[in-house]
């Protein structure tokens, strides 16, 4: 009976892993379908920057309509991702253990440390404790700190190198050097090799 407990609980928990796992993809927040230019900002959402984003993209758009604006969470390092993932599972198993009362450390045949038998004294407390100090580590592995700006695969702008966010009249006179200069190569006639 123990056994299948056991065995229910990580069917559960990998099931419930599989459904929630990013598995490599990327969902993209797009502002606009239609126009030419393609402005590509990469964020990291679990800093907080998708209301900047929103915010610079409402102002683009209304600036340059023919503009495309596409945004897209930066992803981590594949260790740091991974790394997530697996205290995301990991922090699952340990709370239903909790709660179902097992000692794995009788399973390895090992004498059980003072701080699980305070978790089974004290289940409340203890999954409180795994919970939040699984998710303050899982958020400082996604986060990346990133807001990359590319302008048709181009790259404009990159907090990762100068630190900050750009300012909004930054970010405007970017773009507009960026297109002047487009559209100059563009009345340059082509040489034939």
């Amino acid at each position: 009976m123990e056994t299948r407990c056991l065995c229910l609980l990580l069917v559960c928990v990998l099931s419930l892993n599989h459904a929630t796992a990013d598995n490599g993809s990327v969902k993209k927040m797009k502002m606009q379908y239609t126009g030419m230019p393609l402005l590509k900002f990469q964020i990291c959402v679990s800093c907080g920057y998708r209301r900047v984003f929103e915010e610079y993209s409402r102002v683009l758009t209304q600036r340059y309509p023919d503009i495309r604006i596409e945004g897209e969470n930066f992803l981590p390092q594949p260790i740091y991702r991974h790394t997530a993932s697996f205290l995301s599972v990991f922090k699952l198993a340990l709370i239903g253990l909790i709660i179902l009362g097992k000692d794995p450390f009788t399973f390895f045949h090992m004498e059980t440390p003072g701080i699980w038998r305070w978790a089974q004294e004290n289940k409340i407390y203890a999954c409180m404790m795994v919970f939040f100090l699984s998710n303050m580590i899982e958020n400082q592995c996604m986060s990346t700190g990133a807001f990359e700006i590319t302008l048709n695969d181009v790259p404009v702008w990159s907090k990762l190198q100068s630190g900050h966010l750009p300012s909004m009249q930054q970010l405007v006179q970017i773009l507009e050097n960026e297109m002047k200069l487009s559209a100059h190569m563009d009345s340059l006639p082509h040489r034939r090799a």
